[in-house]
């Protein structure tokens, strides 16, 4: 691969193909969840080596976190891989009902794709590496293996430790059902324990002996319920009851926990709505005479776009064209798309912060009717925020960052559900990924060879941050928890 061309950089992918479908197959069937990706970093960073990478493992403390090099000198161009799965979404590849796997009822499954992302981020790497040695250009491609996305917030955790520094530029992907640049911020959210401890009681014989750990968990739901109304209309406060006190009504329970996640389009306004929830949890406390315990549990800040290099994406993303899928491809997406809610279909998430111009009208109708998006859409930068988080923020608060999605799914496969786990081995699934692959080797090829991009990159980061200085929002003393504990 001597030179620069699309048609080379795909010639050169058919090389690999094979064993990146492997890989994201092999991914798919381990299921890891958040800091327990132990086989699947393994797997990741035996493959990486094999291509002449050199590897680093444990980055930032972290067992599962590790970084892969190869080149000198600059550009150094940071590509972001995740591979951890969803809880208990076990589910069999390829059938168009909700079945999970025998024998693995509780299980998990990667009903977010990250197993195409990992193998695809893999594979762009490669495709760099061999440009790079072919032609002796100066330039460093660094492959990073970010654990705990899901929940975990694991590349929070690596920023803490300046895991990205000396970087020029950072590009990650996402699987979705839609081919297009994210071009929009995502919001920061902070995730915290509330763990109440009252006293145990006869509920009937002595009740008022007893103080109910899970009066304090219902009283704090209300008093957050009250909140709602008097935070930013785009904030968002989820809860999840952890622990009830147990199985018996006839005992006071002593002990109860919920789980809030904060969302917000800023970190700081994430900081505020957290202070007055734990205020309410505090009252919560005071009026039921428990004790609570505040746990900080994950943290990641809002994403900071750049339009400079979302333009160098587009324009790849524009030459390489989206995924070529067969007859074979659409009748398999038919099938799921029966089983989707009529409101979902052709919808994205990702779409829901398009600004609605001519343009993108004209591309969103031509996919009506479809069951694969055959088109790229636009690129339409957009004051609006993408309804949910991800820790790519994190990156985008050090280092120039830009992120892209391409389909592998049916239109309108809702992320965390069984109809996207079920897709994740097929055809669509492995065809999207290997394009991810071929647009972050032509993205990151035209960047080596682009100085200015950079340039304009880096300015606009400088720009948006405003004087603002990165500080994780995780506290030093909070370590990555796995799941469940």
């Amino acid at each position: 691969m001597k030179n620069f061309d699309i048609q080379n950089i795909q010639n050169e992918l058919k090389t690999i193909e094979q064993g990146l479908t492997q890989l994201s197959d092999q991914l798919w069937e381990l299921a890891e969840t958040r800091f327990e990706e132990y086989q699947s970093a393994a797997i990741l960073m035996s493959y990486l080596e094999g291509e002449g990478f050199a590897v680093e493992n444990n980055l930032a403390g972290l067992p599962t976190a590790f970084k892969a090099t190869f080149g000198s000198g600059q550009p150094v161009i940071g590509i972001l891989a995740e591979y951890d799965a969803l809880f208990s979404l076990s589910q069999e590849a390829d059938v168009t009902e909700r079945k999970v796997i025998s024998g693995n009822e509780n299980g998990n499954g990667h009903g977010c794709g990250h197993h195409l992302f990992g193998a695809a981020s893999v594979g762009g790497a490669i495709m760099v590496k061999r440009y790079l040695e072919s032609t002796g250009s100066a330039g460093t491609v660094v492959l990073f293996g970010c654990p705990g996305e899901e929940g975990g917030s694991g590349k929070a955790y690596m920023a803490r430790s300046g895991a990205f520094d000396g970087l020029d530029v950072a590009l990650a992907w996402h699987p979705a059902s839609v081919n297009l640049v994210i071009s929009a911020s995502m919001l920061a959210n902070h995730q915290i324990y509330y763990q109440f401890k009252g006293r145990s009681s006869h509920a009937a014989a002595s009740p008022h002996l007893g103080r109910s750990a899970l009066d304090a968990v219902e009283l704090m739901n209300v008093g957050v319920n009250y909140l709602r109304e008097h935070i930013i209309q785009e904030a968002r406060v989820h809860y999840a009851v952890t622990n009830s006190g147990g199985l018996s009504p006839n005992v006071v329970q002593p002990n109860a926990e919920s789980l809030y996640l904060i969302r917000a389009p800023h970190i700081k306004d994430v900081k505020e709505i957290n202070a007055r929830i734990d205020n309410i949890a505090r009252g919560a406390a005071l009026m039921t005479e428990t004790e609570v315990t505040i746990q900080f549990d994950k943290a990641c800040s809002n994403v900071v776009p750049n339009l400079a290099l979302e333009k160098v994406i587009h324009e790849t993303m524009m030459a390489c064209g989206a995924p070529a899928f067969g007859p074979e491809d659409h009748d398999y997406a038919n099938k799921f798309s029966a089983t989707l809610d009529a409101q979902a279909l052709n919808k994205d998430v990702f779409m829901l912060t398009l600004e609605q111009n001519k343009e993108v009208r004209e591309v969103i109708k031509s996919l009506e009717g479809k069951s694969l998006c055959d088109a790229v859409l636009p690129h339409a930068p957009s004051d609006r925020i993408v309804p949910g988080s991800s820790d790519v923020g994190d990156v985008s608060w050090n280092v120039p960052t830009a992120q892209f999605a391409v389909c592998c799914y049916a239109l309108g496969t809702p992320a965390h559900s069984w109809q996207m786990v079920a897709q994740g081995k097929s055809s669509v699934a492995h065809k999207g990924m290997l394009k991810a692959a071929e647009i972050f080797a032509a993205a990151s090829i035209k960047l080596l060879h682009d100085p200015e991009a950079i340039v304009q990159a880096k300015e606009e980061f400088k720009a948006r941050l405003d004087g603002d200085v990165y500080e994780c929002p995780i506290p030093p003393e909070i370590q990555p928890r796995r799941m469940g504990n």
